[in-house]
């Protein structure tokens, strides 16, 4: 039986990378899809199963995966034709792209950053290319994928045990998606499990429908409807206690005063009812301290050992391997956008219906459209 497509093994920042393009708004429509194929292949979903969430056919996603398998991140990027012939050639254009990414300091040049008077002027003494214009530079380098961009800061998880977090995760995915048969012994329930928030009562940015303005405005309409400028935090705050059962597609929601120890287990406690005591559950969650046994507080530990539960934890710095993580984006599109809750009772209620409709319109196209940008898997 030949072995089921996947993507290749991905690096942490590979897996940010590929988040970033995914949840980021702007850019091609088709690097986004792309990138959306490999990022759920990344985290153990079968290609049958991606096929199903991204709405095209099995062998579209095993062509996406094959591609960036052998190409990398440049598979992600559709490469269009037609048009004139290109000015440059194709290595002169590959040899400018590989200099204009590199620091001035590695070619003995007095300067920290390259701006496109200095570039044109050094390509042009290297014999790259016999004239260069600045626009004609800033052109080629637009189409090449490479834009003047603010240096960012960058964290790669450094936990020992990186490796073993990660396939045990995408072990738990395998079970969940019918992949893998359980072992016994093994979990038959997977829950994925974070906490949102601090939900504050406060104006929330958001979009709304309302009447052009300009040469097309209507003397005679309404008011738009506004967001206020200033509040106050009276009403202290909220978290949410959140679970994703991979089986079911079921969200669970609790929302607590705090998020202690006392409260994770709380949450717990309700996950296992959802399941007679035989069937063993695991819980996917990250290192967030109340989620761990300690020397000096082993309650968590105590409590799965006693009840058939496994808790499964992220490595370090790697919240993106969560499936729960994208579906609170959809949470905030749906009912904090563009709210002003008078109180807690307000907007958990509304947190609340938004979960149940979420569980019955489970596969709604556009709430997939929102989940699925966020990396939901």
């Amino acid at each position: 039986m030949a072995e089921p497509v996947r993507v290749r093994e991905i690096d942490d920042e590979e897996g940010r990378r590929l988040l970033r393009i995914v949840r980021r708004g702007t850019g091609s429509v088709v690097t986004w899809r792309r990138a959306q194929m490999v990022l759920l292949s990344a985290q153990g979903m079968p290609v049958a199963k991606i096929a199903e969430v991204s709405f095209t056919s099995d062998d579209r996603i095993r062509d996406v995966i094959h591609n960036f398998n052998a190409d990398g991140f440049e598979s992600l990027y559709p490469k269009y034709r037609g048009g004139r012939p290109k000015t440059f050639t194709l290595p002169e254009r590959r040899e400018i792209k590989k200099i204009s990414k590199s620091k001035p300091t590695e070619h003995d040049l007095p300067f920290s950053t390259w701006s496109l008077t200095k570039l044109a002027d050094f390509l042009v003494a290297e014999g790259v290319v016999d004239d260069i214009s600045h626009e004609g530079l800033r052109i080629l380098l637009r189409e090449e994928g490479v834009s003047f961009q603010r240096l960012k800061t960058w964290k790669t998880s450094h936990d020992p045990e990186y490796a073993v977090k990660k396939a045990r995760v995408e072990h738990l995915y395998a079970i969940a998606d019918g992949e893998v048969i359980p072992d016994h012994g093994e979990p038959d329930v997977v829950f994925c499990m974070d906490e949102f928030g601090p939900l504050n009562l406060m104006p929330h940015p958001g979009r709304q429908w309302a009447e052009r303005g300009g040469k097309h405005k209507d003397p005679d309409r309404e008011s738009r409807r506004r967001r206020r400028a200033t509040y106050n935090r009276y009403g202290g705050v909220r978290h949410l206690f959140a679970a994703l059962d991979l089986a079911r597609d079921k969200l669970y929601g609790h929302i607590k005063p705090i998020k202690k120890r006392t409260q994770f287990l709380e949450f717990c406690r309700y996950l296992r009812s959802l399941y007679p005591p035989e069937t063993r559950i695991a819980i996917v969650c990250d290192n967030f301290s109340p989620h761990l046994t300690t020397k000096r507080c082993q309650r968590v530990g105590t409590w799965a050992a006693a009840n058939n539960v496994e808790i499964a934890y992220t490595p370090t710095n790697s919240s993106w391997l969560n499936r729960v993580e994208a579906q609170f984006t959809a949470l905030r599109y749906f009912t904090l956008d563009g709210t002003d809750h008078a109180d807690h009772k307000e907007q958990g209620s509304m947190i609340r219906r938004y979960i149940i409709w979420r569980n019955r319109h489970a596969d709604d196209r556009r709430l997939r459209a929102v989940v699925d940008r966020a990396n939901v898997a």
